[in-house]
């Protein structure tokens, strides 16, 4: 199910492609786009992870370098049947995450400086459960290839702006002022639109999945509620220079931002958190509240991060 829904998804995306392509320099422009697209999935197949990686300035640590978030994520890796992903962080300090790779064999989990420093230990599992249930998933595909396809369609929209007035209109391509400044807006919500039709059950999947990877749904829950607060008022610098990748984080890095609050690429954190206490209900324990104030007491000296005075168990110690 889940390569046949890269498929869609690809093929989608391609024939939006194609279509700007033919609207700015018609068949021609159609052809083009088709050869365009088709090296372009293939470079995303084998090279977007690590792409996307570099937008973020995300860099590689190891046991030697991160040794608390790396021995972490194994555990969970461990837990979830999974091979060792790769662990990257990024210097931000809004706290957030996502995972890349094309399978679980080549996969990437990448945290910001900011999770660390603002989370419990016990939150930070829960967030990295989750990077772990869409690598698990073949999310990672997904969203890496969603989001440079995505990232380059609006690019040949803009193109399209500065390309329009030199078109032939002899094959089919020219538009006029008005279809060209429709097609710079169009093409790139339309791509956005795609994103959306996938974004809301994976990650509803990937919380329950984490939740069952931790092992405590409420670390997720009382993570997603902190991470969501701090989105709001806390700038992602990367985030905001390549906007195509904010639906590979686990809280949308941009809801802060005007333009990011009409079309949502996240479920609602409210809805998500209620379905993980539920799931905490259900697992026969009693869900805390999840709040800020559900903060640590003191930091840890591996990472900086902070640790609860009284942690539940889990998959480490």
């Amino acid at each position: 199910m889940n390569y046949m829904r890269t498929a869609l998804l690809l093929a989608g995306l391609t024939a939006l492609f194609m279509g700007v392509g033919f609207l700015i320099g018609g068949k021609t422009g159609m052809l083009l786009a088709l050869v365009v697209a088709a090296g372009m999935n293939f470079f995303t197949y084998w090279k977007a992870d690590k792409m996307v990686l570099s937008m973020h300035g995300a860099h590689e640590v190891d046991e030697q370098t991160a040794p608390d978030l790396y021995r972490m994520v194994r555990d969970l890796a461990q837990r979830a049947n999974l091979p060792m992903p790769k662990v990257y962080l990024m210097d931000e300090p809004q706290p957030n995450a996502f995972a890349t790779g094309r399978n679980p064999e080549n996969a990437a989990v990448a945290a910001t400086t900011g999770l660390l420093n603002n989370l419990t230990r016990e939150e930070v599992a829960g967030v990295m459960a989750h990077e772990l249930a869409h690598i698990k998933n073949h999310d990672t595909l997904i969203m890496t290839i969603t989001a440079t396809i995505a990232g380059a369609i609006s690019m040949i929209a803009q193109f399209g702006m500065f390309a329009g007035h030199n078109r032939d209109n002899n094959n089919g391509g020219g538009m006029g002022i008005i279809g060209t400044i429709a097609m710079v807006i169009l093409a790139p919500l339309a791509a956005m639109l795609v994103q959306m039709a996938i974004s809301r059950t994976r990650e509803y999947a990937a919380d329950r999945m984490g939740a069952e990877i931790a092992g405590q749904p409420m670390w997720l829950a009382n993570a997603l509620n902190k991470i969501a607060g701090a989105a709001q008022h806390i700038e992602n610098d990367s985030a905001e220079r390549s906007p195509a990748t904010a639906h590979m984080f686990i809280i949308n890095p941009l809801s802060g931002q005007r333009m990011d609050n009409l079309f949502s690429t996240h479920p609602a954190t409210e809805n998500r958190i209620a379905a993980l206490q539920e799931m905490a209900r259900t697992m026969g324990g009693t869900p805390a509240p999840s709040s800020p104030a559900a903060s640590s007491r003191g930091p840890s000296p591996a990472w900086g991060g902070r640790r609860d005075s009284a942690p539940q168990r889990g998959p480490w110690g």
